[in-house]
């Protein structure tokens, strides 16, 4: 019985090898097109060092995978490698950057359509390279921000608004210029908006409603080196990075990494979460990741780990929790930089007094926001209605907004009188967006900014 069972076993493993194989073959004869890729950082200033960090780990990954740099379409505002504050000068941790086609005041969201239409008239300076795709492409679009509802930002000139990605997205499906697209950016660009029809799997770090999380950071475990100052990471961006450095691609599906990417964002040891969201096409999760952005040789005989693709909900967490204690509210990660510049900085020194004005600007510039939505809404709609103006979600799978362009007015005014939304401010793109459903218009808009501007 036993030499049965061993022989059984052997014949197992065998079949399972040639299965394998076939399986690799199969992959690289189905995936005929080329694979376009394009990766953006949309920050800029150091304290936002983790988004350029993780493009240029991404562009590591597709390097491995055997993408060529003539498919690779990078933006990034380029202003972390040789910055003054970087222990490492020129070096970008993890890994060396590749090529920037689109850097510093090119790097817009204007820009950004443009090359996925593969529209080079509309570009405004930059390399020129644009998605050249045709109908048997695969595509894969990696964005890396702060994402707030119906928008992500830009560093240079106006934010990226769901509505203008999708009308885009739409004209690059009725082109027929790819095959299938995967694309990773903010919730609310898709949550009621991306039809299955575009053959397009959206991958979002958490939901509409909630904050993803930086990682690697400073006082936290994991955390970075001494000398740095600030988060290297987003938590979705290394949980899909990472994966994707170890496995076989051609064996993992998109569905299988989003399992991964699940469990690790799920939540740390404080009981801060945020969930990866699926949109679109979700057949196209069956895939292997090869398809889109390759595969490096080196990793064609790794194993995963059965605990890796638990549907325990337990196990999930325990996973999770091993591999994720500390990440930072993406709301809070200036804040956290400018606390621990503060925090390090020697008393009584030039760092130590600017870093204090530094930090009391931040927290101060935040109470002033806070206290100009509220006074807008209580003006408009009244006090009893701010806090569900705020609050209110709509149910999944609608919209954020009826009236995009609404949307766009109110961000617009309160830009013009109150100052530009910051990092933080962004977490009221929501309250807009219900103020908008509600039926605000611009005069009333204009007036209730002025007199939040004055007080």
């Amino acid at each position: 019985m036993n030499h049965f069972i061993l022989i059984a076993s052997l014949l197992l493993l065998f079949l399972l090898n040639n299965f394998i194989v076939e399986a690799r073959q199969i992959a690289k004869s189905t995936t005929t097109g080329t694979r376009w890729v394009v990766l953006v950082a949309g920050s800029n200033y150091y304290e936002n060092y983790r988004h350029q960090a993780d493009v240029c780990h991404a562009y590591q990954i597709l390097k491995n995978g055997g993408l060529k740099d003539e498919n690779i379409i990078v933006f990034m505002y380029d202003d972390i490698a040789f910055n003054v504050q970087n222990p490492r000068p020129g070096i970008i941790i993890n890994k060396p950057c590749g090529p920037d086609d689109y850097t510093g005041e090119n790097c817009t969201a204007n820009n950004f359509l443009a090359v996925i239409l593969g529209n080079r008239t509309a570009l405004t300076r930059g390399s020129g390279k644009v998605v050249n795709s045709g109908p048997n492409d695969y595509i894969f679009i990696y964005y890396a921000d702060h994402g707030s509802a119906g928008m992500v930002a830009m560093p240079t000139g106006d934010d990226l608004y769901a509505k203008d990605l999708i009308e885009v997205l739409k004209k690059k499906h009725e082109a027929k210029s790819y095959k299938s697209m995967v694309t990773c950016e903010s919730g609310s660009m898709f949550d009621g908006l991306l039809t299955e029809d575009m053959n397009i799997y959206a991958v979002t770090a958490s939901t509409p409603a909630e904050s993803s999380y930086a990682m690697y950071c400073p006082g936290h475990y994991p955390s970075p080196e001494d000398d740095f100052e600030t988060c290297l990471g987003g938590l979705f961006s290394i949980s899909w990075i990472e994966d994707s450095e170890k496995h076989d691609l051609q064996r993992e599906t998109l569905q299988q990494q989003h399992g991964v990417i699940r469990r690790r964002t799920l939540v740390d040891y404080l009981g801060f979460s945020s969930h990866v969201m699926q949109y679109g096409n979700k057949e196209l999760s069956k895939e292997p990741i090869f398809t889109y952005i390759g595969t490096n040789p080196d990793n064609d005989n790794f194993t995963m780990k059965a605990e890796e693709f638990s549907s325990n909900p337990s196990a999930e967490i325990a996973h999770s929790s091993r591999l994720t204690r500390g990440a930072v509210s993406q709301r809070d990660a200036q804040l956290h930089y400018l606390w621990h510049r503060f925090n390090r900085s020697a008393d009584g020194s030039s760092e130590k007094i600017e870093a204090q004005k530094q930090l009391q600007n931040e927290i101060l510039s935040r109470q002033q926001v806070d206290q100009n939505i509220h006074q807008i809404i209580a003006q408009v709609f009244g006090e009893e209605n701010v806090s569900k103006m705020i609050e209110s979600i709509r149910p999944a799978g609608q919209p954020l907004v009826d009236d995009w362009d609404c949307l766009k007015m109110l961000v617009r005014i309160y830009g013009k009188i109150c100052g530009s939304l910051s990092i933080y401010g962004k977490k009221y793109t929501r309250a807009m967006a219900n103020m908008c459903n509600a039926g605000i218009n611009e005069k009333q808009m204009t007036l209730a900014s002025n007199q939040a501007s004055l007080k």
